[in-house]
């Protein structure tokens, strides 16, 4: 059964960040209705990634509220927002290069449950945090690559990896920052097939630079120009609309 998207995961109430005279988020309004699937697009520079660390608390907002659901969290520390159902992946590779990839999101999961001081006294305790690991790497499709070190993983199933680390955490909403960054274009498709089948109780936005991918799997996008939200619509919405292509044509001048 759906999940209706009449409910609000996660929103943002006139958000504004500025460093010095420098503005990087401009009286920002966004809903994410549960079970979304939203891209965040723009020209670079545009702010996206400087969205994200204001939602996730790695940045604090000048002005403006975030609501986790029905929950302000403007002022919690990122770990805070993590507990409550907020995750995000990162455009650069942080994996535990020494750990094989089931080693990887069992501590994750061991982490989440408050027992990571433990794991590794004797992991074969920890046998439901490692099949609720593997049922993670499973949906993902790496569960055949379950005991390779992650090191030795290649870069599109790296970039996996650390989604289902996000996942691990048991997300309500996942922030995804170019999951396909650095990885051929053949397997950034293979990367957005497996994130879309994710469960519908979870809610996505993804950043993502290829327009092949975000028409193909965003239900919704969200243009970002110059820290402030250009315009939003359905993916045939914004395909047909001028202003978009002027402002990616750099045509269109913009703060």
């Amino acid at each position: 059964m759906g999940v209706s998207l009449s409910a609000i995961a996660l929103a943002t109430r006139a958000l504004s960040k500025s460093f010095g005279s420098l503005v990087v988020a401009r009286d920002i309004q966004l809903e994410l209705p549960v079970g979304a699937r939203y891209a965040l697009i723009g020209p670079n520079g545009a702010g996206k990634t400087t969205l994200i660390n204001l939602m996730t608390g790695m940045l604090a907002p000048n002005a403006g509220q975030i609501f986790l659901g029905d929950e302000d969290i403007t002022a919690l520390e990122p770990q805070d927002r993590v507990r409550r159902g907020l995750a995000r992946t990162f455009q650069i590779n942080t994996l535990f290069a020494g750990l094989n990839a089931l080693e990887a999101v069992t501590l994750a999961v061991c982490e989440r449950r408050g027992i990571s001081s433990q794991f590794w006294k004797n992991v074969a305790i920890h046998r439901e945090a490692i099949d609720e690991a593997y049922d993670i790497l499973a949906k993902l499709k790496l569960g055949d690559a379950c005991y390779r070190p992650t090191r030795e993983l290649p870069y599109g199933r790296q970039r996996l990896l650390e989604i289902a680390l996000a996942l691990a955490t048991r997300p309500r909403v996942l922030l995804l920052d170019e999951p396909a960054a650095g990885v051929p274009q053949e397997e950034s498709g293979e990367i957005f097939e497996v994130v879309a089948g994710l469960s519908n109780d979870l809610t996505l936005l993804f950043i993502e630079h290829d327009m092949h991918v975000v028409f193909r799997f965003a239900t919704h996008i969200i243009v970002l120009v110059g820290g402030a939200v250009f315009t939003e619509g359905s993916p045939k919405e914004i395909a047909a609309d001028p202003g978009v292509r002027e402002v990616y044509l750099g045509t269109r001048k913009h703060g």
